[in-house]
């Protein structure tokens, strides 16, 4: 008994020296967290410079964008080739994805060799090579009769600059082919494959082994969007935001970034951390000073660091009694598999003996044990190097994201992560203590590079269908410049109708007198009341004009109008307006005080004279009785007549459009249009009398209330209208009404986004064919929300989390779209309402004679202001088609308010005048 415990004693205390001995002399090959965290810091400051244009050209890390912009999402099918060109063996296969809808890959392979001199000789020949093979296995397996899409995988840096195409940059691993460097490779093979006639067969994806491993994994886990090899070489690549590639145009979505980490330290920022084994390998690679990283990690150089550490351990006396063996001299002849076995948890020590033995060495047991030591010190580094690297790239994720705790998966392959028993376990644990704020599932790829080639190309094949469904969708909403013209050319014809005795009744642009008849001339001056009532909110203001300096000063209280009230009786709605009047006289202490009253009266009516207005019809969810057809300054009086607590002089009825022009015009007397875009749509100007049947006498001009949202209402414009603008009709409260509204103004806009994003879910082109009950909600995608998804300064990210307030659970493909979508329905929007607004600049340029007009347009209304891009494209559109009009558009403050006050000064005015006359 004692004996055993003495030789369990002797071997402990043999080991531990060995151990000491071994940690002695690799003193630089261990890694403390600290120089760990060092290098995950440099690895950092690398992926910054090879992002950057600028500093891309001198950076060590090239970072190459790969073009893939999309990971699968469970919907690719269909039947795909794949090549896989990079290792010891080069291998073709058939891919078949997703059979009968279920989410399953069948796979049929065959590997060829790849012989010395094949990769190392000439260029072309390597080339017609890898087709003769492909064609053998086309007709093995019965394939020439068919067109299959190929992806291939090419493990070797290359410059892109699509998917489908790259120029190889440099061999690395064993490969020297001449001739290949600088040229595109996929053009090389396409060149190849041609000289065999009777195969059909395209190119659809170029892809790194490292991208091809992360797609294989994001196949089982959506959660996947970095890829890592380990094995005969290392790389890594991730999903990095567009808008921090410098190097491809477009901030929109995501792609994936082939780091080519392997050659972090070229330009020497990894000196202090090699050693003099890494130096004199390097010496002897056949790339000396390239692929520093690569050559202290993967699996091609490990056991050469081994064999070169023995080496001089011997030599130094300290392993194997200072003896050497041929076989120990003699480059390669340690292997990665070899390193893998002496490291193997029971039998380590015994298989070290047997291939220390198998190099004509005679260890005792104390160098078997140093032996051991020294794998596991090469591999412990090679694990903690790549950990370092990795966590980079996690932090990096995490803040793109701008998450505390990031959740994700890395894809990962290659032989000595796969083969070395202690490999994984050791690099999980690194990564974990490096990076506490991520949540990272390590998943093992099946096949990865092969069948993620192929993945790639089905995913290229599902993008390219899936675009050309959604162009044809987006195409509806593109206009022509001949479109363009002809809605100018209808716009004109209606406003001549709408102008005309015979024509009026007929027309769809109502063009209704205002019964203003001239703008403020700066010394209109005293205090008015304004009423504004045109959408949920009813406001009442107190507006003091000081003539001469052209003052406005304005007191205003808002009042929530219920929608009991809208859709209730006439008489609970002007009862409603006076109680909010009673209210702020009473807040303003002007109880019983008689003020000339101004009524802002934001729907369509036919006024007789400016204090006399008869409602056509109610618009924007108004709907309340026995209104339609009555005079609402009429029904005004007979309410504060109920009331019975003040009296007020009604002077002007007024619309917001009007007083829109009226209080861009108190600052600028060219100011002779107003337009809004808002919630609705309308425009007015100062026409001619002498062009307005309705109203008698020719001299002077008059303002013109077009209510242009009709417009379209005759069918005119049907041949521009969509399925989603027709489904949108249907829907509203006045169907077959407002046509052009229903294009063109701020109410509609999201519905019809909304319209247009369900026909696309339903196609299975969205949210992955899910429609959220959020998403079937009539009026859910107000359009503030295109305002906010539309900006230029919203990362899709903040797009996500828009829609994910709606309830829509998006990916980074989804938003991409939905931004699509809304850029092209406010595009059109803004378009249609430059279109109506060249016609009419242009009939005021022909009504006067001249060549050249310059004119002001007030404008007011959300959508103008808040639209990131509404009114450049408005004022493009107008330019373009009135190319004879200088137009200046100006933003009212409040016309609604202020503007009523201005109609009523004016009048007052003018009545003035009238008396004095």
């Amino acid at each position: 008994m004692f004996a055993v415990h003495l030789m369990a004693f002797y071997f402990s205390k043999l080991k531990e020296d060995q151990i000491k001995k071994v940690d002695r002399f690799l003193y630089h090959m261990r890694l403390s967290d600290d120089t760990l965290l060092d290098i995950m810091r440099r690895f950092r400051a690398e992926m910054e410079k090879g992002l950057a244009k600028d500093t891309n050209p001198t950076a060590a890390v090239k970072m190459l964008p790969t073009f893939v912009r999309a990971i699968p999402d469970g919907s690719e099918n269909g039947e795909f080739l794949s090549l896989d060109l990079g290792g010891s063996k080069f291998r073709v296969l058939k891919v078949q994805v997703a059979e009968e809808g279920k989410r399953h890959v069948q796979m049929e392979s065959q590997f060829y060799p790849t012989p010395n001199e094949i990769i190392r000789g000439n260029g072309t020949e390597l080339f017609e090579y890898v087709a003769d093979c492909l064609a053998d296995f086309m007709k093995t397996k019965d394939l020439k009769h068919k067109k299959l899409p190929l992806g291939l995988t090419f493990s070797f840096p290359c410059r892109q600059t699509k998917l489908e195409e790259g120029v190889l940059l440099s061999w690395t691993k064993k490969f020297k082919a001449r001739g290949v460097q600088d040229t595109d490779v996929v053009s090389r093979l396409t060149k190849a494959m041609r000289r065999h006639k009777d195969m059909d067969v395209d190119i659809l994806a170029l892809v790194n082994d490292t991208v091809g491993t992360m797609m294989t994994c994001a196949y089982d886990d959506p959660y996947c969007e970095v890829g890592v090899i380990i094995g005969t070489g290392t790389n890594a690549c991730y999903m990095e935001d567009m808008s921090n590639i410098d190097l491809v145009e477009g901030d929109e979505g995501r792609m994936c970034i082939n780091t080519e980490w392997g050659a972090f330290g070229d330009d020497g920022a990894l000196e202090d951390i090699r050693t003099e084994f890494d130096r004199e390998l390097d010496l002897g690679s056949l790339n000396p000073g390239k692929q520093m990283f690569e050559k202290m990690i993967s699996g091609l150089y490990l056991g050469e660091l081994v064999r070169l550490i023995l080496l001089k351990m011997a030599k130094a006396g300290l392993l194997f009694g200072g003896e050497k063996s041929s076989a120990l001299h003699t480059k390669g002849k340690i292997e990665t598999r070899h390193v893998a076995a002496m490291e193997k948890y029971k039998e380590g020590l015994a298989n070290t003996r047997e291939i220390l033995v198998d190099l004509g060495l005679e260890p005792s047991e104390a160098d078997c044990i140093a032996v051991q030591h020294v794998c596991t010190i090469v591999s412990f580094r090679s694990a903690n190097l790549c950990a370092a690297a990795l966590a980079a790239i996690l932090t990096r994720l995490r803040e793109n994201k701008k998450v505390e705790r990031l959740r994700t998966t890395v894809g990962v392959d290659g032989t000595l992560y796969k083969i070395h028993p202690q490999y994984p376990k050791r690099l999980h644990k690194v990564v974990r203590k490096l990076v506490p704020s991520c949540d990272v599932r390590f998943l093992l790829s099946e096949s990865g590079s092969t069948k993620g080639a192929a993945m790639v190309t089905a995913v290229a094949s599902r993008v390219q269908a899936q675009r050309k469904q959604i162009d044809k969708v987006l195409a509806l909403f593109r206009l022509t410049r001949e479109q363009l013209v002809d809605v100018q050319a209808k716009m004109r014809a209606e406003l001549e109708y709408g102008l005309k005795k015979k024509s009026h009744g007929l027309a769809t642009v109502r063009m209704l007198p205002t019964y203003v008849c001239g703008l403020p001339d700066g010394t209109e001056k005293g205090k008015f009341l304004a009423l504004d009532l045109g959408g949920t909110n009813f406001r009442v203001l107190l507006v003091k004009i000081r003539s001469g300096r052209r003052s406005v000063r304005m007191y205003n209280k808002i009042f929530a109008i219920p929608l009991e009230i809208m859709q209730g009786t006439g008489e609970e709605l002007f009862d409603h307006i006076v109680q909010c009047i009673a209210d702020f006289l009473d807040y303003m202490g002007l109880k019983g005080a008689s003020l000339p009253l101004g009524f802002t009266f934001s729907f369509p009516c036919r006024q007789m004279s400016i204090d006399k207005g008869t409602l056509i019809g109610w618009t924007k969810g108004f709907k309340a009785t026995d209104c339609e057809g009555e005079d609402v300054v009429d029904m005004l009086r007979e309410a504060i007549k109920r009331r019975n607590e003040f009296d007020l002089d009604i002077v002007a009825v007024v619309n917001d459009t009007v007083g829109t022009m009226m209080t861009c015009g108190y600052e600028d007397p060219n100011c002779e249009i107003g337009l809004i875009a808002g919630t609705g749509s309308n425009m007015c100007y100062m026409e001619d009398m002498r062009n307005i049947e309705m109203v008698e006498g020719d001299e002077g001009k008059m303002c013109i209330n077009t209510e242009w949202g009709g417009f379209g209402d005759n069918g005119c414009i049907d041949d521009i209208r969509t399925r989603y603008d027709m489904e949108v009709d249907e829907g509203s409260l006045n169907p077959g009404k407002q046509r052009y509204e229903k294009m063109t103004s701020g109410m509609y806009l999201g519905e019809i986004v909304r319209q247009i994003l369900i026909d696309l879910t339903k196609q299975g082109l969205l949210f992955r064919g899910q429609i959220s009950e959020r998403l079937r909600t009539r009026g859910i995608f107000e359009t503030k929300f295109l305002s906010q998804i539309e900006s230029d300064r919203l990362a899709l990210l903040q797009v996500r989390t828009i829609l994910q307030q709606l309830g829509l659970d998006s990916t980074c493909e989804d938003s991409i779209v939905v931004k699509e979508v809304c850029g092209a329905v406010s595009r059109r929007a803004a378009q249609l309402c430059g279109a109506g607004l060249a016609a009419i600049v242009e009939k005021r340029r022909e009504d006067q004679g001249l060549e050249h007009l310059r004119i002001t347009v007030g404008v007011d209304g959300t959508l103008y202001k808040l639209h990131p891009h509404f009114s450049r494209i408005l004022q493009e559109t107008v330019k373009e088609l009135a190319p004879r009009c200088d137009v200046t558009f100006m933003l009212s403050e409040d016309g609604s308010g202020k503007g009523a006050a201005l109609i009523t000064a004016v009048a007052k005015r003018l009545q003035q005048a009238q008396k004095e006359n």
